[in-house]
Formats: structure tokens, C-alpha cells, sequence
């Protein structure tokens, strides 16, 4: 056995013991238990105000993902744009899990229209993307009820360049290793809860 392993099945009988009884009494939620919310509740419920935008997205399985990430934040709405594939279709509803019932999207023919619509709203808009200048996420702080929008970039290109010479300014996730890239759905889930978690309503 590897040493850097030996700490996960200590050799004392009795703190073996003792961890196994402390697992055993660790019980999984029912779905009653959850609390979850109908479609009705949720489209009754107060909003995060905070908008996903999804900029020439190819994959419907990283669509249907960010829609059940919305759900689950209780975000405010998604903008699909371009390329953006729209629902209803299976393939979305694979990973959104029904959340393209409960969480409201629009269709923009580009990502700049939605982008000058939010801004006519008083969304700040950001995008998730590497430049010169970004914000890293740990350091962004919006507002108190600060309307946010935050674009999420094509799987290979990234957000457009027009769009970044469009919003008020660029997201950065950290990111420690070799790639410095995230999948869409991911880099979604993490900065959408991010700026949820300081404003969970």
C-alpha cells in the first residue's frame, strides 16, 4: 500500500471502529426531505439577480447542465444566443433534469443584443474569460442587489471579442494546473455560485 494511503485505514481497531460507526450514521436525504420546490413554487420564489448568457454554446449537454445549475441558485433567467441550441430537446433534457420547465430563458440572434438589453435593464455584465485586467473570481464583489450578468464563452473560442469590448469587465477562474481550461458547465457552476452564495435569498 502506497504510505500516502495509510491514513485512510488507520491500524488502531478502535478508531476503525469508531469510523465506521460514524459513516454508518451518516443518512442520505429522501427526496421528501429535500424540500424541493414544484415548477409553481419556483417560478413564485424571489430570484438571485443574476443572469447566465450563454455565447455560441455547441453542446446541448453543457446547455441542459448550466439550466440545472440555474435551479439549483435560483437564478433569474438564461440568454441562449447565436448557435446556442434552444429547448425543448432531448438531448438538453438529458442534463437539465427538467429545469427547462422552472428556469426562464430568451433566444438573442447574437450575444451583443442580449448584451445591450441587459445593459438597458441595469445589468452589470461580465464575461468569463482570461485578459489583460480580469478580476479573479475569489476578489469579485458585487453590490448589494447589484443586477449581475456573467457570459460564458464558446467551447473552443471562448467569449467573442466583440462581446468583450462590450462588457463592463472579465471574470477569471484561478486555475493551478496545466490546462487553464474548464469545461462551460463547470466554469457556470462555480462562478454562478459564487456570486449566489454572498446573497442566497
Amino acid at each position: 500500500m502506497e504510505a500516502g494511503f495509510s491514513c485512510l485505514f488507520p491500524s488502531n481497531p478502535v478508531i476503525l471502529v469508531l469510523a465506521v460507526l460514524y459513516i454508518c450514521t451518516m443518512r442520505k436525504l429522501s427526496m421528501d426531505e429535500l424540500g424541493r420546490k414544484s415548477i409553481e413554487e419556483f417560478k413564485r420564489a424571489k430570484k438571485n439577480p443574476v443572469i447566465a448568457v450563454l455565447d455560441n454554446i455547441r453542446s446541448m449537454h453543457n446547455v441542459g447542465s448550466v439550466f440545472r445549475t440555474a435551479d439549483a441558485f435560483l437564478i433569474e433567467a438564461i440568454f441562449l444566443c447565436g448557435y446556442t441550441p434552444q429547448p425543448p430537446h432531448r438531448d438538453i433534457n438529458k442534463t437539465a433534469l427538467g429545469a427547462t420547465e422552472s428556469v426562464d430563458w430568451m433566444y438573442f440572434a447574437t450575444t451583443a443584443e442580449a448584451v445591450a438589453a441587459l445593459k438597458e435593464k441595469g445589468y452589470k455584465v461580465f464575461a468569463v474569460e482570461q485578459t489583460e485586467g480580469s478580476i479573479s473570481l475569489e476578489k469579485f464583489a458585487a453590490g448589494e442587489g447589484e443586477k449581475i450578468a456573467v457570459v460564458f464563452g464558446n467551447e473552443v473560442e471562448g467569449v467573442n471579442d466583440e462581446v468583450l469590448t462590450l462588457v463592463d469587465g472579465s471574470i477569471e477562474i484561478p486555475q493551478l494546473g496545466m490546462k487553464h481550461s474548464l469545461n462551460i458547465s463547470v466554469a457556470a457552476g462555480i462562478v454562478l455560485w459564487e456570486i449566489v452564495r454572498t446573497r442566497i435569498v
